[in-house]
């Protein structure tokens, strides 16, 4: 069993802090003056300053210190957020970042000039001269700001498990925290610590109260607790109003204590007297402890946190299960035996669903993708001085996670284009009327087996003139070619080609579309480019929903099967005479009036033998594109579990991968996006005789 890493928990937690703290900051850039979005930011940095004093990283804390400070500043509205400090504190965010997953890989003068650029933000707002305090610190103890209302606060109870200790926690360090947020009193409740013979050190049985007096919500006394939550009770409750003694407990019962030297007896009435106040009103103090103890056990059960290569593994014994029971499928069916026909469909029955629900832990929703963008398009948008509203539709829609993290890089490369290349400079816009801030949405929504992820900009659109000259002066079609605008288009995706007039940081070195293509098609999809010119383009990617096991169709032509994926299967038809004739030796079928191109399969893998005298018409999709094959046998439909190919078969375009069928023997899985390009060169060659 692995022994868990407390650092490494940290590290992990931060990271999510540090992700949604960018959101917030982002967020905040947009509406400065939302109190909310600055309160998030404050619990974000007081988090994660307070964890990493906490498991060692005190770099993390004394850097993240300055930032809390100037946030909690602008919640008291002593300064006020803006665009600048909001830039800033972006730069301290991956600083953070560096400083808990690589501090070796950075150095300290990044930091201080970081600091350095917030304290001049700071110091030229609206705040008084008094620096920046401590943000723990009471402003007035001795009563001094009188212009603000006493505060209730709030009562807290506070008992960990007993192994705390061995987890690497520091209660005494939580309670600082507490005192972080204001005067507080607090009381050791020693009542479960045993005797000194029977003490373990490394077990905490000691509980606290904390009275805490304080304006800070309850959302910010739970954010001091957040990582050791699931480890401890914490009930929390309003003080009464009033105005008692901050310190009740040390002015009436510690001067007795020491000058008086009570007797034995005396000493034990003692704790009755201090535990009499909580119990003065059991309903009030159990109710709350009780809800928030049952709100715990709730959360705990709804996630777990799984290693990564966990899943991959648990998919991969899947796949094999689904192998092993196609094999047994196979051997039921070949026999009499009704109880192992049973057994057999019993477990196909249970296979299927584990499948199922492992796939469906695989699945991420794109939100945690398309977050990381918007970044991006904020980094991009100041250094290239475009206004750009980024939007983003379906970040409900899931994927498998192994496709949402091989889908990052050509994103990347599709939104720096559009921003780059396709939206235009704010002078430019407004010559065509257009608003001076430009806009960039990313969506993604489910068609059938298939996520359409869309990149759609409102920029100039493609320059075709453009893209046909430079295609002319790199040589790749001869001058005056007769190409239609998509094929133009395509020119964008080949190695090396770029349109721009000058290289720099961004673009102008051809890699970038490139990429795109290979890494799409390796993913099983494809690429539709659309523009409108002078409104802009869209570039669209349709991709399965998973890589590793699919539902196929498995089919023979000649002596050998093979798998079509079933999410690109539209309709099986018959091949019959008078369709044939009425084809007239043409690659064409008529499928309720629609001219569909097929391939013959035995023609394309030179299959041996006289085809079957009922053949079979496979009609195939690929965005508006349809293209039949023609197949001797449709067998039935298969769990294919997706083997990838050698190296040595890279140069095989129209297969995809490979699987193990039930008897032990392989089958190819065909790449249908490649076989309808090949089905469409044809028909286009069928055409071309007819035109002339």
């Amino acid at each position: 069993m692995m022994e868990l890493d407390p650092t490494e928990t940290f590290r992990q937690e931060a990271a999510e802090l540090l992700d949604s703290l960018e959101t917030v900051l982002l967020d905040l850039g947009q509406t400065p003056q939302d109190r909310d979005l600055i309160d998030a930011a404050f619990r974000a940095l007081h988090t994660i300053k307070g964890s990493g004093a906490m498991f060692g990283f005190d770099k993390v804390a004394a850097f993240t210190h300055d930032f809390e400070t100037a946030f909690d500043l602008i919640r008291k509205g002593k300064i006020d957020a803006n665009h600048d400090i909001v830039t800033v504190s972006l730069s301290a965010r991956d600083y953070i970042r560096t400083l808990i997953e690589d501090p070796d890989s950075t150095d300290p003068i990044i930091g201080e000039a970081i600091v350095e650029e917030l304290q001049r933000l700071i110091g030229g707002g609206s705040a008084p001269a008094t620096g920046l305090a401590p943000v723990g610190e009471p402003e007035a103890a001795d009563g001094s700001s009188a212009e603000e209302p006493a505060q209730a606060g709030w009562s807290i109870e506070i008992a960990f498990e007993s192994d705390i200790l061995r987890n690497g926690t520091n209660p005494l360090v939580l309670l600082d925290d507490l005192r972080a947020l204001g005067p507080c009193a607090v009381e050791a409740d020693l009542d479960n610590v045993p005797e000194l013979g029977a003490l373990d050190p490394e077990s905490c049985q000691i509980a606290w109260k904390v009275t805490l007096h304080s304006s800070c919500s309850k959302d910010e006394i739970e954010d001091v607790f957040m990582f050791v939550r699931d480890e401890m009770k914490l009930a929390i409750a309003p003080l009464p109003g009033g105005t008692a003694p901050l310190y009740p407990e040390l002015d009436m019962s510690m001067p007795d204590a020491v000058e008086e030297a009570p007797p034995r007896v005396a000493a034990a009435e003692k704790p009755a007297a201090v535990k009499s106040r909580p119990e003065a009103s059991p309903a009030a103090s159990s109710a709350p402890e009780k809800a928030e103890l049952g709100r715990r056990a709730e959360d705990k059960g709804t996630t777990v946190r799984v290693q990564a290569e966990r899943l991959d593994e648990l998919m991969d014994r899947v796949g094999e299960l689904v192998i092993a029971q196609a094999r047994l499928s196979q051997i039921a069916h070949s026999g009499t035996d009704l109880a192992i026909k049973a057994i057999a469909e019993e477990i196909e029955r249970l296979a299927s669903g584990l499948r199922d629900t492992t796939m469906g832990v695989r699945m991420v929703p794109m939100g945690s993708i398309f977050g990381r963008f918007r970044r991006l398009v904020h980094d991009l948008s100041r250094d290239l001085g475009k206004p750009v509203d980024f939007v983003t539709v379906g970040e409900e829609t899931e994927m498998d996670k192994t496709m949402i993290e091989r889908l990052a890089d050509p994103l990347v490369h599709l939104i720096r284009n559009a921003i780059d290349h396709g939206i235009e400079n704010a002078g430019d816009r407004a010559t065509t009327s257009k608003s001076a801030t430009g806009r960039i949405e990313l969506s993604a929504r489910y068609v059938g087996a298939q996520v359409l992820v869309t990149v759609q900009d409102d920029g100039a659109g493609l320059n075709t003139a453009r893209i046909r000259a430079k295609a002319e002066e790199n040589g790749l079609i001869p001058p005056g070619a007769n190409l239609s605008e998509h094929d133009i288009h395509q020119f964008l995706f080949h190695p090396g080609f770029s349109t721009a007039k000058t290289i720099s940081a961004l673009s102008g070195r051809g890699v970038g579309m490139d990429v795109v293509k290979r890494t799409i098609e390796a993913m099983r999809g494809t690429i539709d480019l659309t523009t409108i010119p002078g409104h802009g383009s869209s570039v669209t990617l349709r991709l399965p929903l998973t890589l590793a096991i699919i539902d196929g169709l498995l089919i023979r032509v000649g002596e050998a099967r093979y798998i079509i994926p079933l999410s690109a299967v539209e309709e099986c038809i018959e091949l019959t005479a008078e369709a044939e004739a009425r084809a007239k030796g043409r690659s064409f079928l008529n499928v309720r009036g629609d001219l569909v191109p097929f391939l013959r399969l035995r023609d394309v893998f030179d299959a041996e033998g006289q085809p079957d005298p009922h053949q079979k018409v496979i009609v195939t999709s690929i965005g508006d594109t349809r293209v039949g094959l023609v197949v001797d046998q449709i067998i039935g439909s298969h769990q294919t579990v997706i083997k990838s190919l050698s190296k040595l078969h890279s140069d095989v375009t129209m297969f995809s991968g490979a699987t193990i069928l039930g008897d032990g023997t392989a089958a190819l899985i065909m790449d249908v996006a490649q076989l309808v390009t090949l089905g469409q060169s044809r028909a286009e060659s069928d055409r071309t005789p007819e035109a002339a």
